[in-house]
């Protein structure tokens, strides 16, 4: 195929699984989409890459024979994309992109995905930040239904337990200690005594909801698990990060927006805040061990502030 994955995708891959590793899928990622694009049955052709795309998959914009637009999304297994098909197909185009099955007896093939073609270019990020917010709220509470039975989803606890070894490592900088202990102290209380099991979308954030033509919003690229609603709606409380290091109220804005979306999604603000701050402090010592200083010192700030 004619085609360069983002350099984005490249980088993430190389962090994620390493640099053979990576290579070897780019390697076999020409294969895989032809493989992919003859089992939708539809007889595509490949319009362009989505860019800049995001850090776990490549998502290309096809349209088949009968000029209907598509999105073909290609992951690695260790994005475990066969959990995203599930959560997908659970939720059946409710609040989320729709799966599209293959046409003429075609069958899927492992490591991708045929979605419905949403607007990659405008996102939730395009919208002022209130707006953005009551309209992300409106998307992911229909995404907070009983996961389906005999589901291989993981659990908030066991997805974050992987990641307290790193997160303890991290502490034996003096600077990241306090925020380190205090994040490991706040999962350990949350994970004790979780209210509900529910299905999440697991990475919910302003940039993962998409502008579409059945309905004004819909959401994409979830990593599912189960648990509570506070752990899903942490990551989106410190979105636009950036903005709020660059405002002198910043500190005031991130504690409201807690304040303000466990109030309009009726979850409990303590432990909004307390996933808020675990997810803020593992993020920031991850970009901080992956060499992404810049990052991972805004989001530490933004801890600091919770």
């Amino acid at each position: 195929m004619g085609f360069e994955p983002p350099q984005r995708l490249v980088r993430a891959l190389g962090e994620s699984y390493g640099d053979t590793a990576a290579g070897d899928w780019l390697a076999g990622l020409p294969a895989l989409t032809e493989r992919a694009l003859a089992a939708t049955g539809r007889a595509p052709v490949v319009e362009r890459v989505a860019a800049p795309g995001g850090r776990s998959s490549l998502v290309l914009l096809v349209r088949g024979a009968d000029s209907t637009p598509a999105a073909l999304k290609l992951a690695p297994s260790g994005a475990a994309p066969e959990l995203e098909q599930a959560a997908l197909a659970h939720w059946n185009g409710w609040g989320a992109v729709r799966l599209l099955d293959p046409a003429d007896g075609g069958r899927p093939v492992a490591g991708a995905l045929l979605l419905e073609r949403l607007h990659p270019e405008m996102s939730l990020r395009s919208l002022p930040e209130a707006k953005a917010l009551l309209e992300a709220a409106g998307t992911v509470r229909r995404l907070w239904v009983d996961p389906p039975a005999g589901h291989g989803f993981e659990t908030v606890a066991e997805r974050t337990g992987r990641r307290v070894d790193a997160m303890r490592a991290a502490a034996s900088d003096p600077a990241l200690e306090p925020l380190v202990t205090a994040a490991l102290a706040a999962r350990d209380e949350l994970v004790a005594g979780s209210p509900e099991t529910l299905l999440l979308h697991g990475n919910f954030r302003q940039s993962k909801v998409l502008a579409g033509e059945r309905a004004p919003w819909l959401t994409v690229g979830p990593e599912p698990l189960v648990g509570e609603r506070a752990y899903d709606l942490a990551r989106l409380v410190r979105d636009r990060v950036e903005d709020l290091i660059a405002s002198p109220s910043g500190a005031a804005t991130a504690r409201r927006r807690v304040r303000k979306l466990a109030d309009s999604l009726e979850v409990d603000q303590e432990r909004l805040h307390g996933w808020t701050l675990f997810r803020a402090v593992e993020s920031g010592t991850r970009a901080l061990a992956a060499g992404r200083r810049q990052e991972g010192e805004v989001t530490l700030e933004f801890a600091g502030w919770l």
